[in-house]
């Protein structure tokens, strides 16, 4: 009996389970769909961030400008991911090597980004699961282990190149050694702790503030940078060049891991749920509608920062002798006398550390939907986070005391092509889900977005594929191969 108390006082304290906010009382059952329960393999037991689920009203009978704002928000939160500083380091590899090449690279993954992410938001508001929910209540117990431990791979990849990123911001700006900026990106935990219980839209207010930042630098450095327009024009139309290339396809899959992140996916079908829609089939086909044009947009405004970057590291350094400059550091020693402007360097590096403080607030976020979700692990906000936080700063410390601060910019582009090579464990099971009428009811995939979403998916998964085979088999044998298929050995 005692120790039946004390365990009890143990998951009070802890929060296993039990646990829920104040804001959440109102929304503890996800709402079912059209379809029904007998779709899934385990009922929905748990909401996702319960703390701020449905935390923001969205009043009916608003004009449409005034409904687009209540639902503008998590585009923001998604679209940072999508430039953070795993995209500068392959971006910067791309544009100085390459010049304007790979403009369509970051094009086309802009373009399957917007797609899967429309995808997320279907499922999210269809469902009332997130990705992570999804699987669980879908695949057998040893598959969701397989797909969580992907997902926290995944994760820890990506956050290692958000705290190496702001590490070397502080580093660049204020002379702090690598090790300790990475300790202090830890502070983030705290930041979304105290935003996330003022509520939602403060960590939106947050996000927003640090994009707009980093949008005012590369304004500045593009004006002071003056790319050729007809250049940039010609570097989005597709090259078979990328494909011949082992160099190019190398940069381009870490372009793809950097801009469509796994976890990103698990990220968005859990954030638009912080909106409370009508939980009918038309309220969910408005709200479906306004968070698709507000991800778009964002989308959009990540397309022009990741261009940027690409299109600066082109004109300042791929044409002036300096075309092998690939690490963050060089780029920013080397940019202010390259522009002959004292100031492009220094708002390289504000942008750098707005860019890495804005991922480590939204990975944060995915950490806590990914544990949850996967393994409907229930523990307080600041365990959770602390947990999260560790997976990722423990690991980025180790690696840059082993590597040394020299190897940070060739560990982001490495952990970007990881990104990518996860991604497909993401993507199928979302084509699945978003694809069964059963699961989605009204709001199912019409045929030409599973061709789409499939061919997305494929082309993913082949790259890799292609990648892996190129990287790790002999020269002689890769020979053999591609001839079989009359096609070049890659350089």
């Amino acid at each position: 009996m005692e120790e039946s108390i004390l365990a009890s006082r143990w998951r009070r304290t802890i929060g296993i389970r039990g646990w829920e906010s104040p804001g959440a009382s109102n929304f503890m059952k996800p709402e079912p769909n059209a379809a029904g329960a007998s779709a899934w393999r385990r009922e929905a037991s748990s909401l996702s961030l319960p703390e701020v689920h449905g935390s923001i009203a969205v009043p009916r009978n608003l004009p449409a400008w005034k409904k687009m704002w209540a639902y503008a928000g998590p585009g923001l939160l998604v679209a940072v991911c999508y430039m953070d500083p795993g995209n500068w380091a392959t971006d910067l590899a791309g544009g100085a090597k390459f010049g304007y090449t790979l403009l369509c690279v970051i094009m086309l993954s802009n373009l399957m980004a917007i797609l899967l992410q429309h995808l997320c938001i279907k499922l999210g508001i269809a469902t009332g699961r997130d990705l992570a929910q999804a699987c669980r209540d879908h695949y057998s117990v040893p598959t969701v282990w397989f797909l969580w431990i992907l997902c926290e791979l995944a994760i820890a990849a990506c956050d290692l190149a958000e705290v190496v990123g702001s590490a070397i911001g502080l580093q660049l700006l204020f002379g702090i050694p690598l090790i300790w900026g990475c300790c202090i990106t830890a502070l983030d935990v705290l930041a979304v702790l105290y935003l996330q219980n003022k509520g939602f839209r403060y960590i939106e207010a947050l996000v927003a503030t640090l994009i707009a930042t980093i949008a005012v630098c590369f304004t500045f450095e593009l004006f002071f940078a003056k790319p050729s327009l007809i250049g940039v024009a010609a570097g989005f139309v597709p090259s078979g060049e990328i494909l011949k290339n082992q160099g190019m396809l190398y940069v381009s899959i870490g372009i793809l891991g950097a801009t469509v992140m796994p976890h990103n996916l698990y990220l968005h079908s859990s954030i638009v749920q912080t909106r409370r829609y009508e939980p009918t089939p038309d309220g969910r086909r408005e709200a479906i509608k306004y968070a698709t044009v507000d991800s778009t947009g964002a989308l959009m405004f990540a397309l022009f920062i990741n261009a940027s970057i690409l299109i600066l590291a082109a004109a300042a350094f791929h044409w002036s002798g300096h075309s092998e400059v690939a690490e963050i550091n060089d780029a920013y020693k080397l940019l202010s006398p390259a522009l002959g402007v004292s100031v492009a360097s220094a708002l390289f590096a504000i942008a750098l550390l707005a860019s890495g403080q804005n991922s480590t607030l939204t990975g944060t976020l995915a950490g806590q939907i990914v544990m949850e979700g996967f393994l409907n692990i229930r523990l307080r906000p600041w365990l959770r986070r602390l947990i999260t936080r560790g997976i990722a700063i423990v690991p980025a410390v180790i690696i840059i005391g082993f590597y040394g601060e020299g190897k940070t910019t060739d560990l982001l582009v490495a952990s970007q092509v990881a990104l990518s090579m996860q991604l497909g464990f993401a993507v199928v099971p979302l084509m699945r889900f978003t694809g069964e009428r059963a699961k989605m009811g009204p709001f199912v995939n019409p045929l030409w977005i599973k061709i789409l979403g499939w061919t997305t998916a494929i082309v993913i998964i082949v790259l890799n594929l292609k990648l892996l085979i190129d990287l790790f088999l002999p020269a002689a044998l890769l020979k053999t191969i591609y001839g079989l298929f009359g096609l070049p050995a890659p350089s």
